[in-house]
Order: structure tokens, then sequence, then C-alpha cells
């Protein structure tokens, strides 16, 4: 949730749920090994014994695959149908889905680490590139992902808000 805005996170809310139901199915999501936000596709940097960052990603033609855990979650914990939700990914790409680092962690080098630990993912994989979306409203994480090299691609609309489409 630390990757989404707290207005993101309520939009995928139905009426009279919140922040605390939405954590409640994302952690049932992270628990799960068939959700694209499954401890099997997240990448933790640590500090000691102490999670400071993580990077989710997931092959972007398993979207469909994967996304049916949360659509299935969605309606039972946060009262909502997105069964006709707009795909943010494609086959072809390692979809970067979340990235969040600890704030007294940030600035340290750990999200570009992250980035880079996740293109050898997509390397390993098979798959020739690493996606995401970044809001059009975000520079300063538009500025990170250029600075280990992602490139713009075209733009696109998801969650509610106007996107770039970036790719390394």
């Amino acid at each position: 949730m630390m990757a989404m805005t707290d207005d993101c996170c309520l939009y995928f809310c139905g009426d009279g749920y919140g922040l605390d139901d939405f954590q409640k199915m994302m952690t049932m999501l992270v628990e799960r090994e068939d959700s694209q936000y499954s401890y099997k596709n997240t990448l933790v940097a640590k500090d000691c014994n102490k999670v400071v960052g993580i990077s989710v990603s997931y092959d972007g033609g398993q979207l469909h695959e994967l996304r049916r855990a949360f659509i299935e979650d969605a309606k039972e914990y946060i009262g909502k149908d997105h069964s006709g939700m707009d795909d943010e990914t494609q086959a072809g790409e390692l979809y970067l889905d979340s990235l969040a680092v600890q704030p007294e962690y940030r600035r340290q080098g750990i999200a570009q680490k992250l980035l880079l630990a996740t293109k050898e993912r997509a390397n390993r994989l098979g798959l020739p590139c690493v996606g995401l979306l970044v809001d059009k409203n975000n520079p300063v994480g538009e500025a990170l992902y250029t600075s280990v090299g992602f490139r713009y691609v075209n733009d696109s609309h998801w969650g509610g808000h106007p996107m770039k489409h970036l790719i390394l």
C-alpha cells in the first residue's frame, strides 16, 4: 500500500470500506501463491532482519491468471467488483507492480538496487524488459526510474490516474 497513495487505495474500495479493509485484503493476497501480489513475486531489501524495501513484479503475460485472486478478494473484502479492470501490462514484460522503501531508508540507493534486481529477474525469466506505470503527477518517481535507464513508451490511464508507461 505504501507504493500507492491512500486515495488510490480508496479508489479500489466499495462504499463503506476503507484502508483497514484494503490492508486486510492486500495482506491475504501477499500470503497467496497465485496472486500478482504474492510473496513469490516479491524481492525484499533488508537491514539486518528489518524489511526496508520491496519490489513486486510478475510476468505481464500472466496478468489475467494472477489477477483472479485480486478480483475474488476485492468482492469479499472491499466490496467492489473489479472484473472489468483495464490491463496495466501485457505479455513480453516483467511488470513492476509495486516498489516501496520505508521512509527512513529513502535516498540511500535501495530503490535503485531493487530496480536493478528486478531487471536481473526479468533476464532470468527470459523477458526482454521490465515495464511499469508511473503516475504523471509523480515526477520524483519518474526521475528515479529514468535514473536507472527506464524510458518512456506511451501514455496510459490506470487506477483513476493518468500514467506513463516506461520500460527498462
